[in-house]
């Protein structure tokens, strides 16, 4: 089969496209023919060797699949071959095939294609357990989410909204501001040209936000901090601007606010049970039209370079999404 590599450390660019065997199957596995691979900034941080885990060389990235199944392991009772399947897997999406434990595999409604359904997990897993597990998002509260339009903020206006939240999205340039409007955030603020503690302070008549989603880390991180409401809370989902924030313990301290580091890939590997309920509820809300995945770009797996370094770049809005069939 046909996979993407990554033999050292470095930069998209130095993946390399090769002919590798078919990944063995383990009693506890389902291999799955892959129709479409979601690509991540994980992934960027797995390549260049700044992920929390370090897969051993030769390893292909890529972190959620949807496709069909073929084979099932010998303890596999839930699913059988030929049902379309989305999946979870700590490597190995950047393939033509793949064997993910049965626990990370969930069967995707007929009428989700493979392209949105590869895009799907991460993202709508990550902001659903945000915001629901860590942050306990309450309707009626007030909902800052920042780099509204990547591929988890874009998540993170729409589940806002699913819970009855008001939605303060934050995105830079007009483009991505029309977007995250059509995807129902409320009120929408350009983070290249406006002061965001300002403006979320304005549009709440002082109080500030209750809950803030960041992805985004480094200066927007900071406005949001001081942009929180009494008593709020905060959800560290990343780091796209490469920069770690300094949190003031001081603020935390006098405004009562709750910090929340995330990794949803945590609960993936913990509590299985919770993350298949979680997908369950976010597939209801998909069937209901709550939800809307949006993919800006479909590439071949062969293009696997530039399909990363649109993320790189932040040109991308949504979910970009490879497909070893190509596009």
């Amino acid at each position: 089969m046909r996979a993407i590599l990554c033999r050292e450390w470095g930069p998209p660019e130095k993946l390399r496209l090769e002919e590798v065997p078919s990944p063995a199957l383990h009693p506890n596995g389902v291999r799955i023919r892959i129709e479409a691979a979601g690509i991540n900034f994980a992934d960027l941080l797995l390549i260049s060797g700044q992920y929390q885990e370090k897969p051993a060389f030769p390893f292909s990235p890529g972190l959620e699949v949807a496709g069909l199944v073929t084979e099932c392991g010998t303890t596999v009772t839930t699913l059988a071959p030929g049902q379309r399947v989305m999946a979870v897997v700590a490597q190995g999406g950047f393939a033509e095939e793949v064997v993910a434990e049965a626990s990370a595999v969930f069967p995707i409604p007929d009428r989700l294609d493979f392209i949105h359904a590869a895009g799907f997990p991460v993202a709508y897993g990550t902001s659903h357990g945000a915001l629901a597990w860590r942050a306990g998002l309450e309707p009626g509260e007030t909902l800052l989410v920042n780099g509204a339009a990547g591929g988890v903020g874009l998540t993170a206006v729409e589940i806002g909204k699913a819970m009855g939240a008001r939605v303060i999205a934050t995105a830079g340039g007009e483009a991505k501001l029309r977007l995250v409007g059509e995807h129902g955030a409320d009120c929408c603020i350009d983070s290249r040209a406006e002061d965001i503690r300002a403006r979320v302070k304005e549009l709440t008549d002082g109080r500030g936000a209750d809950v803030v989603y960041d992805p985004v880390g480094g200066s927007v991180f900071e406005a949001s901090l001081r942009a929180t409401a009494w008593g709020g809370r905060i959800l560290l989902i990343g780091f796209a601007s490469g920069e770690v924030p300094q949190i003031p313990a001081n603020v935390l301290l006098v405004k009562n606010i709750a910090v929340h580091g995330y990794v949803w890939g945590g609960y993936v590997q913990r509590t299985p049970e919770r993350v298949r309920d979680s997908l369950a509820q976010l597939l209801g809300w998909w069937e209901e039209g709550k939800l809307r995945p949006h993919v800006s770009e479909t590439l071949p797996l062969e293009r696997a370079v530039d399909a990363l370094n649109l993320l790189k770049t932040r040109r991308s809005t949504g979910k970009v999404v490879l497909t070893p069939k190509g596009g």
